[in-house]
């Protein structure tokens, strides 16, 4: 695996993580783990993707990220 197989892979797990951990009940989706895990993960798999010149996956990934984000600025930092 190259480096941007890592980011990729790296990125996919965040994510697989935390809907693991919600669907466990040990998160809940307005978390800070939550969301950061969405994030985080989302962006790193939006990059791995762009960087592939994959399209699908970075519209995909690029829309997880901006929810993910706008879910942060909604629930945490307004305290919707």
């Amino acid at each position: 695996m190259d480096i941007i197989d890592w980011i990729g892979f790296i990125g996919i797990s965040q994510i697989l993580l935390a809907y693991f951990l919600n669907v466990i009940g040990q998160v809940n989706y307005k978390d800070w783990s939550f969301l950061l895990l969405n994030l985080i993960g989302a962006g790193m798999a939006c990059l791995a993707s762009i960087l592939l010149n994959y399209l699908p996956f970075v519209i995909l990934e690029g829309a997880w990220t901006f929810i993910s984000f706008v879910s942060i600025v909604r629930n945490k930092l307004i305290g919707r």
